[in-house]
C-alpha cells in the first residue's frame, strides 16, 4: 500500500507511488467526507501497490518494525532498507530495499502483508492523503485537509464499502502515527523551508541519520559520551531514556531541533558552554596565529624570489 503525505510542499513525502500528479483529485475532503473504498484478497489488484514504489520510513516506523522482528536498529537497517533523501532536502532517511523481479516491499506475499499489524506510516494512509500546512514547519494554526489518492490499476474503489474519512484513519491506525511522527516531520519541513542554498555539514547529516534511524546508537551517544554532562537533564528523564524507546525516539526529535536550529528547550550546562567557548576561541587564535606564520613565510618566499629574479636580470 502507498500514500502521498505531507504539508503544501510534501504531499508526496512518505511515498512517491504518484508520479503523475492526475493521480490526486483536486478536492479538499473533511474528516466527514464520505469514501468508497475497500482493500482485501478478493479485489484483483490486491498487493498491486506493494511493488515499484518508494516506501520511506520514519523513526517510529522503524522502531515498531524492528521490535516485531526482533532486531537490532543496525540488523534491521542493513537487511531490509536502503538510503535516500527525505524529498527536496539533504537530510538522509531510509526507504524500503525492494526484492525480486518485480520489485516487492519485502514484507508482501501473495498473501498480503506479513507485518499488516505493524505496517509503516505510508501505507496506513493510503488512498487519503494529508495536507498539514505549517508555515516552515512551525507550530501554528493547523489548516488540514485530505484528498484522495486514485492511481489506474487501484480496484478498491470498485468496492462497495463505505466509511468517512475519520472512519477510515482509525480503522487504519493513523492518529497514533501522526502524533508519533510530527516532531520528526516538522523537523524536515522546517529544513525544506530554508531549501537547499544552505546545506547541512556531514556531521548534522550523520546526526540527523543516526537520531532518526538507530535508537540503539543514539542511546550509547547518550550514555558513553559527555552528552549528560553537557546537557542538563533531570534523573528522572535520564532512566527514561535509558529504558524506554518511545521516550529516547521523541526526545531524539527534541535534540536534533536544538542542535540543526536552535530550538529552545534543552538546557546546556553552562559550565560546559563556557569551556566550549574557551576551546573555539583558543582554536580560533590558535588558527589565526597560523595564518600569519604561513602569510610571513610566504611573503618571505615571494620576497627571496623577487630577489633572485633582480639578480638575475643584472647578470643578464
Amino acid at each position: 500500500m502507498s500514500n502521498s503525505k505531507g504539508d503544501e510542499m510534501t504531499k508526496d513525502f512518505l511515498t512517491a507511488t504518484d508520479k503523475n500528479p492526475s493521480c490526486i483529485m483536486p478536492t479538499k475532503l473533511t474528516l466527514d467526507s464520505p469514501l468508497q473504498f475497500e482493500c482485501h484478497p478478493g479485489v484483483s489488484c490486491f498487493t498491486a501497490c506493494c511493488h515499484n514504489i518508494k516506501i520511506v520510513l520514519t523513526p517510529y516506523d522503524i522502531m515498531v518494525l524492528r521490535r516485531r522482528l526482533n532486531m537490532s536498529a543496525h540488523d534491521f537497517l542493513v537487511q531490509y532498507t536502503e538510503p535516500t533523501y527525505l524529498e527536496k532536502t539533504d537530510m538522509p532517511g531510509v526507504q524500503f530495499k525492494l526484492t525480486g523481479e518485480k520489485y516487492a516491499c519485502p514484507f508482501v506475499t501473495q498473501e498480503g502483508c506479513t507485518v499488516y499489524a505493524d505496517r509503516p506510516t505510508a501505507c496506513r494512509y493510503y488512498p487519503v492523503g494529508m495536507a498539514d500546512f505549517h508555515e516552515g514547519g512551525e507550530e501554528g494554526e493547523e489548516d488540514k485537509f485530505f484528498f484522495l489518492v486514485k492511481e489506474p490499476h487501484c480496484k478498491g474503489f470498485e468496492e462497495q464499502k463505505r466509511w468517512t474519512i475519520r472512519e477510515w484513519r482509525e480503522d487504519q491506525g493513523v492518529d497514533v502515527r501522526d502524533e508519533m511522527n510530527k516532531e520528526w516531520l516538522r523537523l524536515v519541513m522546517r529544513r525544506k523551508s530554508f531549501s537547499l542554498q544552505a546545506t547541512l555539514s556531514e556531521a548534522a547529516q550523520r546526526m540527523f541519520f543516526m537520531a532518526s534511524t538507530d535508537l540503539d546508537h543514539f542511546r550509547r551517544f547518550i550514555f558513553e559520551s559527555s552528552f549528560l554532562q553537557t546537557y542538563e537533564l533531570d534523573a528522572e528523564t535520564v532512566e527514561r531514556l535509558r529504558h524506554d524507546d518511545e521516550a529516547l525516539m521523541l526526545f531524539s526529535f527534541k535534540y536534533l531541533a536544538s542542535t540543526l536550529f536552535g530550538a529552545e528547550g534543552l538546557p546546556m550546562n553552562q559550565e560546559k558552554v563556557k569551556e566550549k567557548i574557551k576551546a573555539m576561541r583558543q582554536e580560533q587564535g590558535e588558527n589565526l596565529q597560523k595564518l600569519e606564520e604561513e602569510y610571513k613565510a610566504l611573503k618571505a618566499e615571494r620576497a627571496a624570489q623577487k630577489k633572485q629574479e633582480e639578480e638575475a636580470r643584472r647578470k643578464s
